[in-house]
Order: C-alpha cells, then sequence, then structure tokens
C-alpha cells in the first residue's frame, strides 16, 4: 500500500524545518511533495524544487481538470495545492511522500486516505512564541504577521484532528520525535 505523510502546522511553527530534517535523514525512504502554488517565490525559493509557482488562472485551470488532490485558497487570491502527478511521481520512485501543507489541506487528505496516511500536527509552544519567529524571519510586514497570528489561533483548535500532536519548544526534540512516528508508520505492516 502506497502511503502519505502529511505534516501540518500554523504558519512558523517549524514544519517545513522538520520536514527538511526527515528528508536529509531519509533521503531514500521520503520525498518532498512539492506544493503548487500562487505567490511569487520568496528569497531563494525555486520552482520545481520549493514550489510549482504558477499564475491564477492556470491554476484555476488545473482545479477544474479534477488535477489537485488538494487545494485551498489560503489567503485572499493566494492558492495552494498538492497535484496528483506528484504524488504518483514520488509512489513511482517507490517513496513516501512528506506533505508540509496547510491545516485545511491536511484535514483534505487525510479524509481520501484514511488507512495509508500519518497526519502530524506541529505546535508552537505558545502563540508569542511563533509571534518571535515570524517577526525573525523578515519576510512578512506586520500587517502579515498579525493575519498569520490570528489564522494560527484558529488552527491550533483543529490540533484534535490529527494523528499525532509534536510541540515544537525545542527543534531537535520535535524531529526526533517526529522521526520516531514517522518510522513505526512506514515500517508498521500494511493492514
Amino acid at each position: 500500500m502506497n502511503k502519505i505523510i502529511i505534516i501540518t502546522a500554523p504558519s512558523g511553527a517549524g514544519k517545513s524545518s522538520i520536514a527538511h530534517y526527515l528528508l536529509d535523514k531519509y533521503p531514500h525512504q521520503l520525498a518532498f511533495s512539492i506544493s503548487a502554488a500562487t505567490r511569487s517565490a520568496r528569497g531563494k525559493e525555486q520552482d520545481g524544487v520549493d514550489y510549482y509557482f504558477m499564475q491564477v488562472e492556470d491554476f484555476q485551470n488545473k482545479i477544474e481538470a479534477n488535477e489537485f488532490i488538494e487545494w485551498e485558497m489560503v489567503y485572499e487570491g493566494k492558492y495552494y495545492g498538492t497535484l496528483k502527478s506528484e504524488i504518483e511521481r514520488i509512489w513511482r520512485e517507490n517513496k513516501t511522500p512528506i506533505l508540509d501543507i496547510d491545516i485545511k489541506g491536511a484535514m483534505h487528505i487525510q479524509k481520501q486516505f484514511p488507512k495509508n496516511s500519518l497526519s502530524i500536527f506541529i505546535q508552537p509552544p505558545s502563540i508569542e512564541d511563533l509571534r518571535k519567529r515570524l517577526n525573525s524571519r523578515n519576510t512578512d510586514t506586520p500587517e502579515q504577521i498579525e493575519t498569520r497570528i490570528n489564522k494560527a489561533s484558529y488552527e491550533i483548535s483543529f490540533k484534535n484532528h490529527f494523528n499525532i500532536i509534536v510541540v515544537n519548544d525545542n527543534l531537535e526534540k520535535a524531529c526526533k520525535e517526529t522521526e520516531t512516528a514517522i518510522l513505526n508508520f512506514i515500517e508498521g505492516s500494511d493492514q
């Protein structure tokens, strides 16, 4: 049975850092599922590596063609989604995809793949800690940070919908906790 690992969290909680740790440690077992997005690249992000950057019209055409496993308009006019072709590409490589996605998308995929997905919610130690992390990134305006903080407070209320909750108060500990859960899931027998 092909499996899927879903890592989700409010923006800034550390899900990408944890996903990168796992991908670096297990390159022959795990592969990063590259999401599609209609936003611009940030910093050193590259098309086809970090995201598939698309125009809104292209993204909407793919929605109409049913090419996504999940998609959301995460912020006004900003679409994110997981292409079916991306998951199939990783499975063809005999690897397990790691999806680093938002809460709604994670819940949607979990519903579609209830038997062969593991969903992990990365929780920040506190909203104040999350605010400090977002400020230290220097990628968002103060207004964008407030939007993310408000969204994070709402998203944390869904944490019990996921298989595992990992509190990221120490990145190394959170990475190890997530790693153990994933290895148990991958190595577990197919039901």
